[in-house]
């Protein structure tokens, strides 16, 4: 199928090695817990032809209405809803599916929804400071930047951006918000580029890019939805079925690489037991020992692609 006119064909991060890792066949029901575009649930569904299932999830509803338009042509092949991936057991479950053959998850924000300016994601756009993935949530970026105290504000900018100088990033910002409430990208980025001092990166990574994450991880609630995920995604795997997660920061990536090898271990019981009390046999079969990254060639053709790990196992 080809998109509609005017538009290019849109290509996720690793598309070949998720679709090697999945291992499509067809009658499969397979889940895309990340919609996005449709890059994903596209070659799937060409993977396991004739008669494979995908349901496809997002919960930003402009994502469901793209890929809707976009892949519609699969009919009852393709089953799209609008909901958060820690959702995933019951969202299978109102479609009469207990188990699934395959999910794939990518933890990215999508080029969509960076490149709209209204959306408040990119500080390289005006606009305004949202950060929202489902326009339903209560809470903007706006919000967490002018209402929580110096200390908070510090503490979300470290714990969920990793950045050292987030003490000083804080106080700039409670300083500037005294004058005026900070309500555009631009505005908030331009704040911390004047206090954060040139590196050899500064060419690469912008000064604000740990501090655009941190506010956007707290505002989805992102690393509360991957931990929730994750449990739910191992259960309703069929054994043998397989789980892909794409992560493009270390928060998430740590996660998902300790959850997959605690699941690997022949004994999960916590250290402090003396005797073995589970099941004493792993859950999963790791699929890369390592996190593998996009290729050269890749990075060069798609440069936010750059920071991707991909990690996959098997339901034993």
């Amino acid at each position: 199928m080809e998109d509609s006119p005017g538009e290019t064909r849109h290509i996720p991060v690793m598309l070949g090695p998720v679709i090697e890792l999945l291992d499509c066949k067809p009658g499969g029901i397979y889940v895309d817990g990340t919609v996005g575009a449709g890059g994903y649930a596209r070659s799937i569904l060409e993977e396991s032809a004739p008669d494979g299932v995908v349901l496809g999830m997002d919960w930003d509803g402009e994502a469901i209405e793209r890929v809707h338009e976009r892949l519609g042509s699969y009919g009852e092949r393709l089953i799209l809803e609008k909901a958060d991936f820690a959702s995933i057991r019951l969202v299978i479950g109102e479609h009469g599916i207990r188990e699934v053959d395959g999910i794939v998850v990518d933890l990215g924000v999508s080029s969509f929804q960076i490149e709209d300016a209204q959306r408040g994601f990119s500080f390289m756009k005006e606009g305004p400071l949202d950060m929202r993935m489902n326009r339903d949530l209560p809470q903007k970026a706006a919000d967490l930047v002018n209402t929580l105290s110096e200390r908070d504000l510090a503490d979300l900018i470290y714990r969920y951006g990793e950045e050292r100088l987030s003490r000083r990033i804080a106080r700039t910002i409670v300083a500037a918000r005294r004058k005026s409430r900070i309500e555009s990208t631009v505005e908030l980025a331009a704040l911390i580029r004047g206090i954060v001092p040139e590196t050899r990166d500064s060419h690469r990574i912008h000064p604000a890019t740990r501090t655009f994450q941190a506010l956007r991880i707290a505002v989805n609630r992102e690393i509360d939805s991957l931990e929730r995920f994750l449990p739910r995604a191992l259960e309703v795997l069929k054994q043998g079925g397989r789980l892909c997660a794409v992560s493009f920061h270390s928060l998430e990536d740590r996660i998902v690489k300790e959850t997959f090898r605690n699941w690997s271990r022949s004994c999960r019981c916590p250290s402090e037991r003396v005797a073995c009390e589970c099941e004493g046999r792993p859950l999963v079969r790791l699929l890369t020992r390592k996190a593998l990254r996009p290729s050269p060639d890749e990075v060069e053709r798609n440069p936010r692609a750059r920071s991707a790990k991909l990690r996959a196992i098997e339901k034993r």
